[in-house]
């Protein structure tokens, strides 16, 4: 053992991930003291292998390095898969049984950001766990042993995976943008194994995301893909963030199927063949999505927001199918239970071709409602849990019809407003639906009351104002 301690900065250690600007809030030595400390929870628990990947980030590959030098310093068999997506490595992790697995990444980001996600025993590591890691780090009481690294490759068997649960022989005309992050390879492998005709876009990796920031979720980062969709005519436009675990997808008429949408559409397919199965959403989904489950058959759940949350409830309700607004879709219906935008891209292809409908046609078929996208107001780290308690306060000593699993969830005027605070960036997280526009309107101006009422001023263009 060795006792040399080492501080993260307090605000890269999130909720669900570890993730700061390279070079201020996060550094090399962060990366040895993760490698560190983690393989010394790993050992404790009789670990010998751990898997790591990277993305496409300028930043990644330094990280990594001293990433594995501190794993393999506690006696790890480490196996370094190299640039790959997020879902590559949990797939990598979970094939060869691996106690631990690491994925230096600054996900939807931008370029300046690194990261990592850890899944340890085939579980999220997050929460709570992530502050007991920077309590053993600040010790500095870590596992002395010899280990080692060794590079390989999982590309190939992980393409080969997806590419499995494409069942029918139509092709449809799709539109991929890997937005130059690290699922531009995986793309490619499956334009070619995939019936049909592909045209890609943005599909070489850069780290400076040359083409739009690696976020799907926001509809400025799809316009180049809603043009060749409309230009060229294609069935569908798919999209994903800069480590291929978020989807974002296009119609034929080049509309945005929102992640809950999406989620609405595939539970069809889930609970024909798993009738009464729970499907998970996060608070942030439609009310569409939740009484269309029930409608289907199924069990709704709400769950707080957080890919790792998510996957620790899938398990809990042996649910087969979640999702989150933010297009982190989990299939455990055929799949392994984790966030895989590539995944859901094929398994969202497949159910169109055999549907015989287009994608507009199925997402015409859902309710209507009038919403908000999801709205991102910056407000600092220290503050933007404050706020919430605040309002929480407020609306209480109100009497408000109010959920608050995470954040504010307000049903009012025949729909609902959310604020929550984001667990990955300085910011609040806003939506609101209703039934027409002037519901709306109302629900829109109590949440900007609220938001007044803590000192939070929007822009005038924002889409909460007015």
């Amino acid at each position: 053992m060795s006792a040399a301690g080492h501080r993260f900065d307090p605000s890269i250690l999130r909720e669900y991930d570890i993730r700061g600007i390279v070079g201020n809030t996060l550094t090399a030595s962060d990366a040895l003291a993760l490698g560190r400390t983690m393989g010394t929870i790993a050992v404790a628990g009789s670990g010998r292998i751990a898997v790591v990947g990277y993305d496409g980030r300028m930043s990644s590959p330094m990280l990594e390095e001293e990433l594995c030098r501190g794993l393999a310093s506690c006696g790890l068999y480490v196996l370094r898969i190299g640039l790959v997506p997020t879902p590559c490595l949990y797939f990598a992790a979970k094939m060869l049984k691996a106690s631990l697995g690491i994925m230096v990444t600054g996900s939807h980001n931008p370029p300046e950001y690194n990261g990592f996600k850890m899944v340890l025993n085939g579980m999220p590591f997050y929460g709570s766990e992530i502050r007991r890691l920077r309590d053993l780090a600040s010790r500095g009481v870590w596992a002395r042993a010899s280990g080692g690294t060794v590079e390989t490759d999982a590309l190939g068997a992980y393409a080969s995976r997806l590419s499995l649960d494409y069942p029918t022989k139509k092709g449809l005309r799709v539109g991929w943008d890997p937005g130059n992050g690290a699922a531009c390879p995986i793309v490619l492998r499956l334009a070619h194994r995939l019936p049909g005709e592909h045209l890609l876009i943005n599909e070489t990796v850069d780290g400076t995301f040359p083409a739009h920031h690696p976020d799907p979720t926001v509809e400025s980062n799809l316009a180049q893909l809603k043009d060749l969709v409309l230009t060229e005519k294609l069935d569908v436009g798919l999209a994903f963030d800069g480590d291929g675990d978020r989807i974002g997808v296009v119609d034929d008429k080049g509309r945005v199927i929102w992640g809950d949408q999406l989620l609405a559409l595939l539970a069809r397919d889930v609970l024909r063949r798993m009738p009464g199965s729970a499907i998970l959403a996060d608070v942030k989904a439609s009310q569409v999505l939740f009484d269309e489950i029930e409608r289907l058959g199924g069990k709704p759940v709400m769950c707080p927001t957080g890919h790792s949350i998510i996957k620790t409830k899938m398990f809990e309700h042996n649910a087969p199918l979640a999702g989150e607004m933010s297009g982190h879709i989990f299939f455990a219906d055929k799949y392994y239970g984790y966030d895989d935008a590539l995944y859901t891209a094929v398994r969202f292809l497949a159910m169109v071709a055999e549907s015989g409908k287009k994608a507009s046609d199925l997402l015409d078929e859902l309710p209507k409602m009038v919403n908000t996208p999801e709205i991102r107001i910056d407000v600092d780290d220290k503050r933007k849990f404050d706020v919430i308690e605040e309002v929480q306060t407020r609306l209480r000593d109100a009497g408000a019809d109010m959920d608050d699993i995470d954040g504010v969830r307000v049903s009012s005027t025949g729909g609902w407003w959310l604020l929550r605070a984001s667990n990955t960036q300085p910011a609040l997280v806003a939506r609101c639906e209703a039934p027409d526009d002037k519901s709306l309107g109302f629900l829109k101006k109590e949440l900007t009351d609220q938001l007044s009422l803590s000192g939070i001023r929007l822009q005038k263009n924002s889409l909460l104002a007015g």
